[in-house]
């Protein structure tokens, strides 16, 4: 395989600030490979170490017009983008970006697709198929429509720390001693280890153009969710949890019931757990034809949890399923002119004055959030995060990607870290359910005397009389938990001193 890697050939990657593009990106470099990155915000990908090493081009595939010029001079493109867990309506707009992508590839002259998919269970009926899975099928079909030579990689449960599907397994696991569970529990699933994934993403690049096709890709190992669970359990050094499945869980109902226990929110819960209805196992291998598997062989389930755990533990999770943002999310920046959008814009101003050196005040603040905690009423801020989930949000349980340091792109919890000056400025923006936009700003300056000044301003943009409505009822609980969010972090900045 080594002689057909093109020298110096280009490979598109969309879906680069996501779970799985943001690790391929490095893999590809490695590679010898050069890349491009498809973003909606090229500034998501600012921190990024890889950022100096590759091309950025704004675009957005569910908008055509914007695809041209970020596939001019592409060899290699890589479909990693869907929009799982926005809910109904989602199956239209994957089946639309992918139609428009592969037309602009053809129109480009790229050599090739490269699509993870979700791995299709074989003998069962498309239409009776999981509406995540059915429609992940059609995605690598319309990719197909424009005579691109398309590689459609299918695969089941991937585990890897940080991804959906073992943060759903890991949480239910640690959380759950003993649990009343769905019927699914007893499916047969062939999970693979992301590391396997990335080895036959890269691979792909290189398959000969008479190659297109889906291929299955899975680990060594096909287990039940439940005996999943288990192991995970024992690789974690937890004791046998006792696990009764039950008939009368629905996928909705189980959805419900993981959007409560893990930090998976309901509309992302709930087309995973629907395809955990299905047996889904590899019916072939053919894919080693072209790309033979790792040299140490494929990853199994016990090596790829405790590889996901060491990393968690190290804190070296490089991207989390929360990486990319959710649909609908507001994107706009910080509004700087007083007369945005021609609105209201309401803010609460909060400062201090820290007799300690600005670097201590900036740990404090750049610590905000996760394990941490927001340093305020942490009861208000945990009702906050349950109000959230219910009305179907993120709620407070994504946390951190890294205990102590941030960049810009970062989930944090229900924020999105928008802007970072490292020393100076965090600036978050609000990925709750809200009517209108939200941001909190946290910025340390030097007082001249040796000391540190902390500025703490949170602003609001309605929506429509429900905004300004949210705003005067939350007034109060802000005049609480805000000015205790400024009080403390100044004295734990004057502890640390």
């Amino acid at each position: 395989m080594e002689d057909r890697i093109p020298t110096g050939a280009r490979c598109l990657v969309t879906g680069a600030t996501g779970y799985i593009g943001g690790r391929l990106v490095p893999e590809l470099l490695s590679a010898g490979y050069r890349v491009r990155c498809l973003a909606r915000d090229p500034g998501r990908l600012r921190d990024q170490p890889w950022r100096s090493e590759v091309e950025v081009a704004t675009g957005d595939v569910t908008r055509p017009e914007t695809l041209a010029g970020a596939l001019d001079g592409v060899d290699v493109a890589y479909y990693l983008v869907h929009s799982l867990g926005t809910g109904r309506g989602f199956e239209d707009t994957d089946r639309r970006a992918a139609r428009s992508f592969a037309r602009a590839a053809a129109e480009a002259g790229v050599g090739r697709i490269v699509y993870l998919s979700g791995l299709v269970p074989s003998g069962v009926p498309e239409a009776e198929l999981s509406p995540h899975l059915r429609f992940r099928a059609e995605v690598g079909r319309a990719l197909r429509t424009g005579g691109v030579p398309t590689a459609e990689l299918r695969a089941a449960v991937i585990i890897g720390s940080g991804s959906a599907s073992f943060e759903m397994l890991r949480y239910l696991t640690e959380r759950l001693p003993a649990m009343v569970t769905p019927r699914w529990v007893d499916t047969r699933i062939q999970p693979i280890a992301v590391r396997d994934v990335l080895h036959y993403l890269v691979g792909a690049a290189a398959l000969p153009p008479e190659v297109d096709r889906a291929f299955d890709i899975g680990g060594p190992d096909v287990l039940t969710y439940r005996l999943m669970m288990q192991r995970y359990a024992r690789a974690a050094g937890l004791p046998r949890r006792l696990i009764v499945p039950v008939p009368v869980l629905s996928p909705a109902l189980s959805s419900l019931w993981v959007g409560l226990v893990t930090p998976v929110p309901g509309p992302l819960a709930r087309p995973l757990v629907e395809s955990l209805r299905h047996e889904v196992v590899c019916g072939e291998h053919d894919i080693a034809r072209w790309i033979p598997d790792p040299p140490a062989g494929l990853t199994g389930f016990d090596r790829a949890v405790e590889l996901a755990l060491r990393r968690i533990r190290e804190a070296r999770v490089t991207t989390r399923w929360s990486s990319a943002s959710l649909p609908g999310a507001p994107s706009d920046p910080l509004p700087t002119d007083p007369d945005w959008a021609g609105g209201s814009l309401y803010q609460d101003l909060r400062e201090r004055r820290v007799a300690a050196d600005p670097a201590a005040l900036w740990r404090v603040v750049e610590g905000v959030g996760g394990e941490n905690g927001w340093y305020s009423l942490p009861f208000a801020w945990g009702v906050r995060g349950i109000v959230d989930r219910l009305v179907g949000g993120v709620g407070l349980r994504r946390g951190r990607r890294d205990r102590d340091h941030l960049r810009v792109g970062d989930a944090l919890d229900f924020w999105r870290v928008e802007e970072i000056e490292p020393g100076r400025l965090l600036r978050l923006r609000a990925e709750m359910r809200l009517p209108g936009l939200a941001w909190l700003e946290l910025r340390v300056t030097p007082d001249g005397d040796g000391g540190a000044c902390y500025h703490q301003r949170a602003l609001f943009h309605p929506h429509g009389l429900a905004g300004h409505a949210y705003w005067w009822s939350v007034a109060p609980f802000h005049g609480l938990v805000f000015d205790a969010m400024a009080r403390n972090i100044a004295a734990r900045a004057l502890g640390a001193a």
